[in-house]
């Protein structure tokens, strides 16, 4: 089971990964963030009762790592729910760093299996409603645990 912590400046997201529905992204996301690649990243988009957007290095929308990653749209958790984590991407397949945290479910209905769903906020959804354009990831902390 893989969990994390995106910590910003106006409080800690706590994230619980979807490694059996998203395992490519799931891994994709946990070697970005354990190389640091997140920390100081902007939110570069925000849209009010829609999505929260960071992960670009360029702070515009259009930069990403330099590969790109395959959408997973067939396992179970594939909804974009409240506090839902999912890979951004310009066209399926395209995905790489950028990723949106879902403010409702009424406006993010129809991207389910459209962008991968990888993980959800347990904790700090208070934090996800205050995050404004240009604020900042000053870490992503990434905990794996063994199941026995």
């Amino acid at each position: 089971m893989t969990t994390g912590e995106i910590q910003t400046e106006r409080g800690t997201l706590q994230v619980q990964f979807y490694d059996a529905d998203a395992p490519g992204t799931v891994a994709n996301f946990v070697k970005l963030a354990k190389m640091g690649y997140y920390d100081g990243l902007s939110f570069h988009r925000v849209i009010p009762q829609f999505v929260i957007q960071g992960g670009c290095p360029n702070g515009d929308g259009r930069g990403g790592p330099g590969y790109t990653i395959p959408c997973e749209l067939t396992g179970e958790n594939q909804y974009h729910d409240r506090g839902v984590l999912s890979m951004a991407h310009a066209g399926r397949n395209t995905g790489g760093s950028q990723f949106f945290i879902c403010l409702s479910r009424a406006q993010t209905a129809h991207l389910d299996r459209q962008h991968t769903c990888f993980g959800k906020v347990t904790e700090g959804l208070e934090v996800i409603d205050q995050i404004r354009q240009g604020d900042i990831i000053t870490k992503v902390l990434i905990h794996e645990i063994e199941e026995a």
